[in-house]
């Protein structure tokens, strides 16, 4: 197992996991995303003004399940820290996501940027937010 699949060993190989963020009354939202991993950390492609991402800014709690497209669980959850990534990080982000994903990642692009939508990275780490 390489080294930056350690951080998250029951994430290896899916192509899908359930993100759950927190509520402020601490309401779990499961949303099933594409992810990728780097260096024991993981990251998720979104929309700015998603739900997903209000709830990280207002918390940084995160759990983390292997699933499927529809969102059924494959696996144990583990717990994370959620941050958003500034933007001049969306470069090296992206090219991560085109190399797990390819022709539906640029496809899934293109349709952004015909919206006028700017994509917007989390980054999740092992570990519970302080």
């Amino acid at each position: 197992m390489t080294q930056q699949m350690t951080a998250f060993p029951n994430l290896a190989c899916h192509q899908y996991m359930l993100l759950s963020t927190f509520r402020k009354n601490g309401q779990e939202v499961p949303t099933p995303v594409w992810f990728t991993q780097s260096e024991g950390k993981l990251y998720v492609y979104t929309r700015p003004g998603s739900g997903k991402i209000k709830r990280i800014r207002a918390n940084g709690r995160a759990a983390m399940a292997p699933c499927d497209a529809r969102g059924t669980l494959l696996g144990q959850s583990v717990p994370g820290k959620a941050r958003i990534l500034p933007p001049e990080d969306a470069k090296w982000v992206e090219q991560l996501f085109v190399t797990k994903y390819g022709m539906q990642f640029r496809m899934f692009s293109f349709v952004g940027w015909m919206q006028r939508a700017k994509p917007a990275y989390i980054e999740i780490a092992p570990g519970e937010p302080a």
